[in-house]
């Protein structure tokens, strides 16, 4: 026999979406079973009756046939079953109803679904900018950069501690390296666990704080940091630094983000692993041949014009472009403009009516 979802709810069957949410938080609130007098059987009930009647094809589904098809009636994705569940609605100051009380969401779900879970501490991640030279960014290189930043207490080596100083149990936690907390949520008092502050989770504490950094195990210093940039890096490229970014106690360090800038080459532009370059050409020698010195990346070349070539076309120089391995590079494509003069000498003239005369 199916399930009555609106006697559940206690809603009318036009009752509109707003009314049905309504329903679901009185009993949610009234049946959780974090609750001293809650009932997990109706919190599950009520549950499962929002997840049908909160989704309008499943609604319609369950309107025509009395069952569900699309999912399953009560089906959800989260451990609770919230799925479709909107708590946007709920601020600080506002709960069910006109109850309103202070709350933290986080706290509130990570004890519902599995306990509270301790978030890792780290350090603050940095970037940073880098300028290239195209040889630079073609070939590889290293860079040492001289960065302001936390890093963990040159004396005290990050522990807070004044060398040699013994520990003492944290007054704080009692040794315990955890706090709980209890506090009102939209569901009643829940107790929540945090790390202790104060010894970072260890439950011991110096008896004598490190004087250069004051007991934090940081401090604020430059350091300098060495920045290999591979072969072939592009221009808006990023190299992540793992742990190199800013320190903090009790924790991990940040990362360094380093975004690479690669200037313009006035002669090549990169495509890929490929060299783009121009090359203005006499007519004469693109009717007749001839041979170019150009500039490349690892020096001049002489390169030879073949007789007849044409206007736009790519002449290609193998093994000369942008790093692809160790053992493999790209190419350097040369494009041919054939330079017409604007005026000819009366000797040059005749020759080319000459030429004319021979449909050349």
């Amino acid at each position: 026999m199916s399930k009555d979802y609106y006697n559940i709810l206690g809603v009318d069957k036009a009752a509109s979406k707003e009314e049905i949410k309504k329903a679901f938080r009185n009993l949610a609130h009234k049946y959780h079973p974090d609750k001293k007098d809650g009932d997990e059987k109706k919190f599950k009930e009520a549950n499962e009756a929002y997840s049908v009647l909160s989704d309008d094809k499943k609604r319609a589904e369950y309107d025509s046939y009395g069952r569900v098809f699309s999912g399953g009636a009560g089906r959800s994705a989260g451990p609770d079953g919230f799925e479709g569940f909107d708590f946007s609605n709920f601020a600080s100051g506002q709960g069910f109803g006109a109850s309103g009380f202070e709350f933290d969401l986080g706290n509130i779900f990570g004890d519902f679904f599995g306990g509270a879970r301790e978030r890792a501490r780290r350090g603050r991640d940095i970037s940073i900018d880098v300028e290239l030279s195209f040889h630079d960014a073609v070939f590889g290189t290293e860079r040492r950069i001289l960065i302001n930043k936390t890093a963990a207490c040159d004396v005290c080596r990050g522990s807070g501690a004044k060398p040699g100083a013994s520990e003492e149990t944290c007054g704080i936690c009692n040794g315990k390296g955890k706090i709980r907390e209890s506090r009102r949520s939209i569901f009643g008092h829940v107790q929540t666990t945090r790390v202790c502050g104060e010894c970072g989770g260890s439950g011991k504490v110096p008896s004598e704080a490190c004087a250069v950094c004051g007991g934090e195990g940081v401090a604020r210093k430059e350091q300098e940091v060495l920045v290999r940039i591979p072969a072939g890096i592009e221009n808006g490229e990023v190299i992540r630094l793992g742990g190199v970014g800013e320190a903090i106690k009790d924790g991990t360090a940040g990362d360094l983000y380093v975004k690479v800038h690669v200037a313009k080459h006035p002669l090549f532009r990169r495509e890929k692993s490929n060299l783009l370059m121009d090359l203005s050409v006499k007519l004469t020698s693109a009717l007749l041949g001839d041979e170019y010195s150009i500039p490349t990346l690892d020096g001049n070349i002489t390169i030879k014009i073949p007789e007849g070539i044409r206007h736009g076309e790519i002449l290609r120089l193998r093994g000369r472009g942008v790093p692809i391995d160790r053992s493999r590079r790209g190419d350097v494509l040369i494009k041919i403009y054939i330079d017409i003069p604007s005026k000819l000498a009366k000797e040059a003239k005749k020759l080319i009516e000459e030429l004319k005369k021979q449909g050349i």
